[in-house]
């Protein structure tokens, strides 16, 4: 058990960084800096990869961010 809890600890250390998610409606893309707004006014940075040119004002999306940045890794619609 004992190692099992300090192999649960180590993992938390070593791991990569947390993703969020958000959701919301697209408020405006921005394809020359890659920048999606939401309805909420939050904002996200699309990382290389990730594809917006289908996404337009209105779609309904989830977001998948690095966590504590503005970082998209990840759009999808809903």
């Amino acid at each position: 058990m004992k190692k099992l809890i300090l192999a649960a600890a180590v993992a938390a250390f070593v791991s990569p960084a947390f993703a969020g998610q958000m959701e919301g409606k697209v408020e405006a893309v921005d394809e020359a800096t890659r920048t999606i707004m939401l309805d909420d006014g939050s904002t996200y940075v699309a990382a290389e990869g990730v594809e917006i040119s289908g996404l337009a004002a209105g779609d309904s999306i989830v977001v998948t961010y690095d966590d504590g940045t503005n970082n998209a890794t990840a759009v999808d619609k809903l």
